[in-house]
């Protein structure tokens, strides 16, 4: 009777490994990812961030259902969370597109955002200067140096060129009127 029962969980062991079973911990190979399906979601929730983020969430949430290592949609997820103050989720999907998409200054940029707006400004800093590694003129990594700069009284030798490119390069009348008024201040003292 026992040898019977051995034999039968062993039947059922070796049954449960078929070719095609996948574990939960093994890294999805290129032929079970569907990229192209994560990649059109990541579209239409990118259109509903502002308008509908309950429905964008969703969409992005199936996204990465899709295609786990799809990187604009862990950036927008992190935005979406960005908007809900879920500081904590953020962060978490702005290092998942960080690590995926290494040369795109925004992941980096948005989890500067993310932080600064939890307060950790020393964080946040290092984190928009890393964005100018990848990118040395990425105009927001540059606006959310100079912003941070100003608004924490931050002796930044660099203050005067941050505000130089951004009255120079934005297309933002707010922005370019923001940093000439400060370029005159600094002129005036």
């Amino acid at each position: 009777m026992r040898l019977r029962f051995t034999l039968v969980v062993l039947a059922l062991l070796a049954g449960c490994r078929t070719q095609g079973s996948v574990s939960p911990y093994q890294v999805p190979s290129e032929a079970d990812r569907a990229t192209s399906v994560a990649e059109k979601l990541n579209r239409e929730a990118a259109d509903l961030i502002e308008k509908d983020p309950t429905k964008a969430e969703s969409l992005l949430r199936d996204a990465l259902t899709k295609d786990l290592y799809y990187g604009p949609a862990h950036n927008n997820l992190g935005v979406v969370f960005l908007h809900q103050q879920k500081f904590y989720e953020a962060a978490h999907e702005f290092e998942w597109a960080r690590k995926l998409l290494p040369g795109n200054p925004d992941p980096r940029v948005n989890l500067a955002l993310t932080l600064e707006r939890a307060g950790r400004l020393d964080e946040a800093f290092k984190t928009y200067e890393t964005a100018l590694e990848i990118a040395p003129e990425d105009l927001s990594a540059i606006e959310g140096l100079a912003s941070l700069a100003v608004r924490t009284s931050r002796d930044e030798p660099r203050l005067r060129g941050w505000l130089e490119a951004i009255a120079l390069g934005t297309t933002d009348s707010s922005w370019a009127s923001w940093s000439r008024a400060r370029l005159t201040a600094a002129n005036g003292k």
